[in-house]
């Protein structure tokens, strides 16, 4: 690893993480801003892409191949589907999906269109890292798969309907795409996320509540993560 890219959504998903830097050096490219730092030695650049997977495809791909990453980091906060999931509770993706992919009416299964496929799974050594530093400091994380797609989702029968297509754990609006980016260009990357809501008729009213507090969450463990990364 020569340089690492963390990625988060909204800004208060990268708010935490640039809260552990000094000397941050910004650069604006593509309608957005790309936060440079080094880190013990090690370069990494931080963005929040903005909400949605088409956001979220562009800023990856920029990381990538404009800003040199060849591995990728990803934290944000999510809605539960798995009831074993509380809010502030932690999520790596083993792998991902897209749920509002859907060209079933010509016969295909949902979340797939041909030359691709439903699931894109992560890296194996970086969850196992994850896995490590959880162990390590006595946190609570399950490893599951991950829904995304261009809507928040808060009812019920949406929330149902992905659990039993995808027997997914939790849900959000950016992973996939970025999955998606990563495996195409050859970069290993990780998906976490810290429950926020969940993804039921009380999302609305949860998640500004918890987002901050989840969001710090999900920061300090990924911290964690990098450090565990240059050992």
């Amino acid at each position: 690893m020569t340089k690492l890219a963390i990625m988060g959504a909204m800004e208060e998903e990268i708010e935490p993480l640039l809260a552990h830097f000094k000397n941050v050096n910004i650069v604006e490219f593509a309608n957005n801003k790309y936060y440079e730092v080094n880190y013990n030695g090690l370069d990494i650049v931080i963005a929040y892409s903005k909400i949605g997977k088409v956001f979220a495809s562009l800023t990856a791909s920029t990381m990538i191949q404009k800003f040199g990453c060849d591995t990728l980091l990803f934290s944000g906060v999510a809605g539960a589907i798995n009831p074993d999931l509380k809010i502030g509770d932690l999520i790596i993706a083993d792998k991902l999906c897209q749920h509002d992919l859907d060209i079933t009416a010509f016969g295909h299964p949902n979340g797939f269109v041909p030359g691709g496929s439903v699931f894109v799974e992560t890296s194996e050594k970086l969850r196992t890292v994850a896995k490590d530093v959880a162990n390590e400091n006595d946190l609570k994380v399950i490893e599951g798969t991950i829904a995304t797609g261009d809507q928040f989702v808060h009812s019920v029968e949406r929330k149902d309907f992905i659990e039993s297509t995808f027997k997914a754990d939790a849900l959000e609006m950016e992973g996939a795409s970025v999955a998606v980016i990563c495996d195409a260009l050859e970069v290993p990357f990780f998906v976490l996320r810290a429950i926020s809501d969940s993804a039921d008729g009380g999302a609305d009213i949860d998640f500004d509540e918890f987002l901050k507090s989840s969001a710090v969450n999900s920061a300090n463990y990924l911290i964690k993560i990098v450090d565990k990364l240059q050992n």
